[in-house]
């Protein structure tokens, strides 16, 4: 039985899959790929990432984002979720369009063919317990989640109607929202996708018990953040009952497979979370890999090292994840399609498609992979200049 049925067809030159939806991107993170990391946790990496932060504006924000969405579209995604809080000027002055770095992404994705969904992320505080704020995330926070909110209603505002651009909303972390402020951003666009980084990592729920009681979960349950349009990304570190409250949702589960084994993060509990109710997603996330041919075997790899079993995920439940669940958690429908080079449709036959890897995704026709590579290598040399 073709695990694609109903969503493949055939185009003159030969089979079109659905494409891709990339459900967690931060484009910005691209540049430390490839990049030596002297600290061995996920929290020296961030160290670094805050460096880049630093120096990006507008323009060059724009040049890296397009690059790195260009390189997504080659490989068969058709829609990217920006998880986006770059965005004052260094020292977190307000540029005089406040929404400068925000329209800077938009503008790249439209330029080589993809839709976005801009994920408007609140973020207000360091952490818990009054933690200094690093110069890298004055560019990130906004006094107050008011504030915040008066922001992203306007941008939406700018792109109502728009098919190719959705603006949703996102809370950053418990760590960066105070829980006084979770309904306000649970609320601010109360139609719009809401996706939310949540127990990534072992240090964010022993710091939230500390402070609440309470798992990340549990504390955003509380303020009715979970609801059929609310992504759930990473969600690494669970309770049983944190299970069943986001299966119990109906909501999504966005997992970042290549993200979380490069930082170290874990393996999430992902057929627990899909058997509860939840829905998977898959995205690139910081961009150390864009293939969503290698987050699908990821997911279903780390599932089996965890569980000790093959039988977790089958190759239909895969493609939902990677394509129309996806894109549903995203607020878009169809997103199109792409082709496989004449070797895997071959080799299809007797191969899985999983078995394939998005160098082997037909280029579209209007974007010419040597640019997308020389541009990448330029804009990533400049910043690193920078620095």
């Amino acid at each position: 039985m073709n695990p694609l049925s109903g969503s493949v067809r055939s185009s003159g030159s030969g089979t079109v899959f659905p494409a891709f939806a990339n459900c967690h991107s931060h484009a910005f993170h691209r540049v430390l790929r490839g990049r030596s990391d002297r600290g061995s946790t996920f929290w020296s990496w961030r160290d670094r990432m805050y460096r880049v932060a630093e120096v990006l504006d507008p323009d060059l924000y724009h040049r890296l984002a397009r690059a790195t969405y260009a390189e997504m579209a080659l490989a068969g995604i058709g829609a990217v979720g920006e998880f986006h809080y770059l965005r004052h000027a260094p020292g977190g002055i307000p540029y005089v369009d406040r929404h400068a770095m925000a329209e800077a992404v938009i503008a790249a994705a439209w330029e080589v063919g993809l839709r976005i969904c801009l994920l408007d992320t609140c973020y207000l505080r360091a952490g818990f317990v009054g933690e200094e704020r690093a110069d890298a995330q004055r560019r990130f926070t906004h006094p107050n989640a008011e504030t915040w909110a008066v922001g992203v209603a306007d941008l939406a505002a700018r792109y109502e109607g728009n098919p190719a651009v959705v603006i949703g909303t996102a809370i950053h972390s418990v760590r960066a929202v105070d829980e006084a402020s979770l309904a306000t951003v649970a609320t601010a666009l109360p139609e719009a996708p809401l996706h939310v980084h949540v127990s990534e990592q072992p240090a964010e729920n022993a710091a939230c018990l500390a402070a609440t009681g309470r798992t990340p979960v549990q504390l955003l349950a509380d303020a009715g953040v979970w609801t059929p349009r609310t992504t759930a990304v990473h969600a690494t570190h669970l309770t049983p009952e944190d299970i069943a409250t986001l299966g119990d949702a109906g909501g999504f589960a966005c997992f970042c497979p290549t993200t979380e084994a490069e930082l170290a993060d874990g393996i999430g509990p992902s057929v627990a979370l899909r058997e509860a109710g939840a829905r998977l997603t898959l995205g690139s996330d910081s961009n150390t890999v864009i293939d969503m041919f290698a987050e699908a075997r990821g997911l279903a790899m780390h599932e089996r090292l965890a569980s000790g079993l093959r039988q977790g995920w089958s190759p239909d439940q895969l493609w939902q994840a990677a394509t129309t669940q996806g894109a549903a958690s995203l607020g878009f429908g169809g997103l199109g399609g792409f082709e496989l080079a004449d070797s895997v449709r071959t080799a299809g036959a007797t191969e899985p498609l999983w078995a394939a890897t998005a160098a082997e995704v037909v280029a579209p026709p209007d974007l010419d992979p040597e640019w997308v590579r020389a541009e990448l290598a330029a804009v990533i040399d400049e910043i690193w200049s920078r620095l």
